[in-house]
């Protein structure tokens, strides 16, 4: 007998699918390749990362309670069998918490690598004993959630374990005494925040001219400045890397760029260019999906694939490549495999860079609304006029709302500063609901927070802030403002 569903992969879309379609009444089977569930987001990416940079966070602040209250502490000695034990502790508590959900809800779970032989048939490969007699397990429909994996060029290829991609890097193997890291982009800054604040000398070479290539400028900028600060004169922008190779012990690097070119070796190279979705090796062409020219599987406003019985979320199915827009399309996916109007129709998808700053933005950025051409005003708020941001020392974040003209309507968020990955929340719900701005400074928010400034931007905006001496003017529209 056809299970009603199969879901083949057990991250955040997968385990969140199978879930509730099994609370939706659906007999359902959940085929993951690895041992455990929580895929890449669990296992080696968003928590243990999260985890580690937590402890880089609670080492800065111990630095500036030093640096700026006169609170002297001796110089941490790390244990990094301890750090890595904790980090894993976190990975084991959460994995055998969603196994241990999966069993209530009499959810079959089944460790195995599947590949589909055809649109109703997917054959499973493993020695564990879930797996159905013949390795064969029919259904009647069946939802894609097998996520995606880091991009490692072939040229970067070496046979060698001191080039690391990220899950090597969350490994925490050891404490290199210099590591380089390929790629400014948000998973190899934040790993080198971890390494270079647990004793590393971190360099960071970027192809482009700023790091976190495509985020708005003014919230990279604070940054930038941090991290200059953390590393030194150790962030290469423009520089290309030309090679690495094995050299006795250590990885040999070129570069060619303005600011860096030549020779250095390194102890270990983390490998951070992006990733790519896990689309290959999966029987797909057994069957009517169909992908894009990087692998992505083509989807409808229902997360259906053009073969009727097979739907796509996550990773796998498109960008941004982020854990909870997997989990909000399981929810679509399993709500239209059971025919309810159902549609993917987000408006904002919240994206948060968790370095120290953190920066955060939601719906429209001043990148793509200067891209598209589309007419805009910045409302922004400073913290350094915020009193719990003086009263942290953290005075160099920002506020801004993006807004229509017109009708004052939030068209985007973003939010560089302690938390900011917290605060977005408003922000997202503001756009969800097509709240004007006015909605958001007239709503009462509590003092002294950080949560403040998200009223106080749109209070600067209006002329009417308290600790901002900013009178009404005209704003500055345009598709260049």
């Amino acid at each position: 007998m056809p299970s009603q569903l199969v879901v083949l992969g057990g991250g955040p879309g997968g385990y969140a699918a199978a879930f509730l379609a099994a609370d939706m009444g659906m007999q359902v089977t959940l085929v993951e390749v690895e041992p455990r569930l929580g895929g890449t987001c669990l296992l080696r990416g968003c928590i243990p990362s999260k985890a580690l940079l937590h402890v880089a966070k609670v080492m800065s602040e111990v630095t500036e309670l030093t640096e700026q209250w006169g609170v002297t502490y001796t110089a941490p000695a790390i244990e990094i069998d301890k750090v890595r034990a904790r980090k894993d502790k976190v990975i084991s508590t959460l994995s055998n918490g969603l196994r241990s959900l999966a069993k209530r809800r009499k959810i079959q779970v089944i460790s195995g690598r599947g590949r589909l032989q055809d649109s109703e048939t997917l054959l499973i490969e493993g020695d564990d004993a879930s797996i159905p007699a013949g390795g064969k397990l029919t259904f009647e429909n069946l939802i894609l959630a097998t996520g995606s994996t880091p991009a490692m060029p072939a040229s970067f290829q070496i046979g060698s374990d001191r080039v690391m991609d990220s899950t090597g890097a969350l490994a925490l193997a050891d404490l290199p005494e210099k590591l380089l890291v390929i790629g400014g982009g948000y998973i190899g800054l934040e790993m080198g925040t971890v390494y270079a604040q647990l004793g590393s000398q971190v360099s960071v070479v970027e192809l482009m001219d700023g790091l976190l290539p495509g985020a708005d400028r003014d919230l990279v900028a604070p940054l930038e400045k941090r991290l200059k600060k953390l590393l030194g004169e150790r962030i290469f922008l423009n520089t290309k890397v030309g090679s690495v190779a094995d050299v006795g012990g250590q990885i040999e690097v070129t570069f060619e760029g303005p600011g860096k070119f030549g020779v250095e070796r390194f102890d270990r190279v983390l490998v951070s260019v992006g990733r790519r979705p896990c689309s290959q090796n999966l029987g797909l062409e057994n069957t009517a999906v169909t992908m894009d020219e990087r692998g992505f599987v083509k989807v409808n406003a229902g997360m259906q694939t053009a073969d009727p019985n097979i739907w796509a979320i996550g990773d796998v199915a498109g960008e941004p490549m982020l854990a909870h827009k997997a989990s909000h399309e399981a929810r679509v996916a399993v709500e239209a495999i059971l025919g309810e109007p159902t549609v993917w129709d987000k408006i904002a998808i919240p994206a948060v860079v968790f370095t120290d700053p953190e920066i955060a933005w939601a719906g429209l950025t001043e990148t793509q609304a200067k891209r598209d051409e589309v007419t805009y005003e910045v409302a922004c708020y400073p913290w350094a006029a915020s009193g719990r941001a003086q009263a942290i020392a953290r005075t160099d974040g920002m506020t801004k709302w993006l807004v229509q003209p017109e009708s004052n309507r939030v068209l985007g968020c973003g939010i560089v500063g302690p938390g900011a990955g917290e605060l977005i929340a408003e922000a997202v719900l503001a756009l969800e609901m097509g709240c004007e701005l006015r909605d958001v400074s007239e709503s009462i928010h509590p003092h002294p927070t950080l949560s403040e400034t998200l009223m106080n931007a749109g209070e600067v905006h209006f002329g009417t802030a308290t600790e901002i001496y900013k009178p009404k003017r005209k704003s500055k529209v345009g598709k260049d403002a």
